[in-house]
Formats: C-alpha cells, structure tokens, sequence
C-alpha cells in the first residue's frame, strides 16, 4: 500500500461533549465504525484553544480539562466520509486536514520537494508495547531515525485509536500492549528516504505517513522562516499553517520551562491556539536518545508545542518563538490545506482542501 491520503486532526478540551457523550470517545468509535486505518487521541500537558481558557497538568494550577489532540490518517475517500459524520458533531474546537502519504509494506521514497529547507516529517504508529527484536519497537524505530541523521525523534502516547482498522483502548487493568503511540520523526529529505527501507524491515505491519515540512531553527540557528502562503488559494478557500517547536522538557527560557514560556507568551499575544504534548523517549540534535527511567531525579522527555493559525499571523508567531528558542529546540512549519475554528460565537474556516501554492 502507498496511498495518497488525509490527515485528520481535532483540538479540543478532555472534558468536551458530542451528543451525550465525551468528544474523545465519539471520536474513536467513529473512526472505528469507519476502520480508520491508522488513530489516536493523545493528552496534552497544556494548551487554550479559541477560548483562550489555559488548560495544564501542573500540580499548583490542576485542571480537569486538560487538551486533547485526536489525529486520524486514511486514504481520502475514508476520511471524508467521515468528515460528513463529523460535521454533525457539535462541538467547540479546531479541526484541520493535511495531506499526508501513507505507506505500507513498501516503503518507497517520495519526490524531492525543491526546497533548500524542505524536510520530511516521517511518522509511525505502533502499539504501547509491540517489540522489536527483543526490544521496545518505538525505541527500534527512534535508533534508526538517529542512526540515519534524522533531526530529531519525539514518540507520542495515545490513550486510545484504532491500529489496521480495530480500536485498541487503553484500561486501567491490562497490558495495553495494542495501544496506539505515534513516533514523529523530522529530518532532511535524503536521510527520511534512507530510512524507509529498514523501517519496513524493521516493522511486520508498518504503517507510515510522510509529510513535507520546513526546518525553520535547529538548535538555536535561524535557517529559514516559515513559507510567506496568501490567506486563501485562487479559489478563495482559506489556507493556515502550523509551527512545531520540538524540544527537551527540561530546556529553559526567561527562567520557565521552555514549553511554558512558549504558551503563556503566545496566549497573551494573542495566538488562535497552542498545545504542548509531553513525550515518554525521543532526541533532538546531537542527544542520544533517551526518557524517563526509574533512577532520575529529573525528568528527560521530549515535549512538542504545535500552533496552529492564519500565514499573516503565523509570521508573527515565529517572531515570538524565535527568542524563546535562542539555544535549543527544532523548529518546522508545515501547510494546513483546511481548517474549521468554532467556539461560543465563532465558526472560522470550512473543511474542503484548498491549493496553496508556496
């Protein structure tokens, strides 16, 4: 399988209805019903969304309400017949589409973009606890991105999603080994490419998506700014785009923790949305890679802080970002071809794909 296919992914609140029930769980049997290839739904660590309620897991400010990223990959005609079930679900949140590849036994490369700062953002969905060789295979998958000079690896816990079309939950009592996790790796066209041979390999049923991205800092160094996109396609069906800042959590800025620092300041500049997700084993740059063990008195995961907002914006946002990552982190930008923003009187945007040209 090598299929052409979209990117389905929802920003909401844990505590958000649908129709009687908690969204997350709408959510996952939909996609279930449908057998959506490949999802999850993972929980953020801190957000707001077009509420601009800040939402965290800190111990001095708990919420009940932490942020949710849901993110559903399949061939094209899937997802938009869930799109018709979707739109039926009222509830406040941002909904974006991206076009992504999704790649099966045969892993084969993709055309080179053309772009000097053009990268490719390689992703795997695997279980909690599927092994490889005698070892986790989110790890196996990470060596290799590090081992092939990928930039930088983050892998992403879900809490619930369906894996080749079955929905795999996790439970309080159970080994949760079938429970999706995604493993979100960045790095140059030439070095994705040269990782996909093994992954397939490496992996009895891989399932993969490549997505084009830009590689606007890495490790303090500026290299590019985000692609300067129109508000709208010729057609005039509106274009966002998203910044990825890929970070330790233990990297510091202005005396917070970086990922903080990132949200409060972005929130009171007025930002349409953020959401920090805390990874559990990842790198970024030169590190080896590493997590959490039971020895540290400190924690060392990765964290990943998405934004997402108009390109006219999204230039200012980077202005913020670029300070606070003065000497650490991976930065990328990436096309968002459809968005919907809906909150208590806002409804922004529509999910039909537009055509941006860069």
């Amino acid at each position: 399988m090598n299929t052409d296919s979209l990117k389905l992914t929802v920003y909401f609140g844990e505590r958000d209805r649908a129709g009687g029930r908690f969204l997350a769980d709408a959510l996952s049997e939909l996609y279930a019903r449908h057998g959506v290839k490949t999802s999850l739904v993972m929980r953020g660590v801190e957000g707001f969304g077009v509420k601009h309620h800040l939402h965290t897991d800190r111990l001095l400010s708990l919420s009940e309400d932490l942020p949710l990223v849901s993110v559903a990959v399949d061939a094209r005609d899937r997802i938009e017949a869930i799109l018709t079930e979707l739109r039926e679900l009222e509830f406040d949140g941002l909904v974006t589409l991206e076009r992504a590849r999704l790649l099966g036994a045969a892993a084969d490369p993709r055309s080179q973009s053309g772009d000097p700062l053009g990268a490719t953002k390689v992703t795997v969905y695997v279980g909690r606890y599927d092994r490889v060789g005698g070892r986790l295979g989110y790890q196996a998958v990470v060596d290799l991105f590090h081992r092939r000079g990928l930039d930088g690896a983050t892998v992403l816990l879900g809490v619930d999603g369906t894996a080749h079309g079955a929905r795999r939950r996790a439970r309080f009592f159970g080994a949760n080994s079938g429970v999706p996790l995604m493993v979100m790796g960045v790095g140059d066209e030439a070095s994705a490419d040269a990782a996909l041979p093994e992954l397939s390999e490496l992996l009895s049923q891989p399932l993969v998506t490549l997505e084009r991205v830009r590689v606007c800092k890495r490790d303090g160094r500026v290299l590019g700014r985000p692609h300067e996109l129109p508000g709208a396609d010729e057609s005039g069906m509106g274009i966002w785009q998203k910044l990825m800042v890929h970070a330790p959590e233990q990297a510091q800025a202005d005396g917070h923790p970086l990922h903080g620092a990132l949200i409060r300041k972005l929130r009171s500049s007025g930002a349409a949305g953020v959401t920090t997700l805390r990874g559990i084993w990842g790198y970024s740059g030169d590190q080896r890679p590493h997590g959490d063990s039971f020895w540290q008195l400190r924690r060392r995961v990765p964290t990943l802080t998405v934004v997402v907002d108009t390109p006219e914006r999204i230039q200012d946002w980077f202005d913020v970002i670029d300070p606070l990552t003065a000497s650490t982190g991976l930065v990328t930008s990436e096309i968002v071809p459809a968005y919907r923003a809906t909150g208590p009187g806002i409804v922004r945007g529509g999910l039909r794909l537009a055509r941006p040209r860069p």
